[in-house]
């Protein structure tokens, strides 16, 4: 078992977009991704969540995993959920995984278990 955490000031991650833009959300989310976030808690709580993912896969984000090798979506209860695209599969085998993402008083955090 494998356990990642991140936590991420929101203001960070809203200054950013300000700042870049759908450059900024381009960079580390995916089309559906950018769908299912409105708020821009929701935006920080997936940065956090890709960020713990990375860590509990022991390589964290750069060549060997990138932000968009990890796919962040929702089941019909709304709980987030992720899996890995086929090519980054090949590097980091998953048996089971959970994940719970939260935001307040102005930081997002997420942790990750993953088998």
């Amino acid at each position: 078992m494998r356990i990642g955490t991140d936590i991420t000031v929101i203001s960070r991650i809203e200054n950013s977009i300000n700042k870049f833009g759908d450059k900024f959300l381009n960079r580390f989310l995916n089309e559906e991704e950018q769908r299912i976030t409105k708020r821009v808690e929701s935006i920080a709580g997936y940065w956090a969540a890709k960020e713990a993912i990375a860590k509990a896969l022991g390589c964290g984000i750069g060549a060997e995993l990138s932000f968009h090798d990890i796919v962040i979506y929702k089941d019909e209860k709304n709980a987030p959920h992720f899996k890995l695209t086929k090519e980054a599969q090949k590097n980091h085998h998953i048996r089971s995984s959970s994940l719970s993402i939260a935001h307040d008083g102005g930081f997002a955090i997420a942790v990750v278990i993953i088998n």
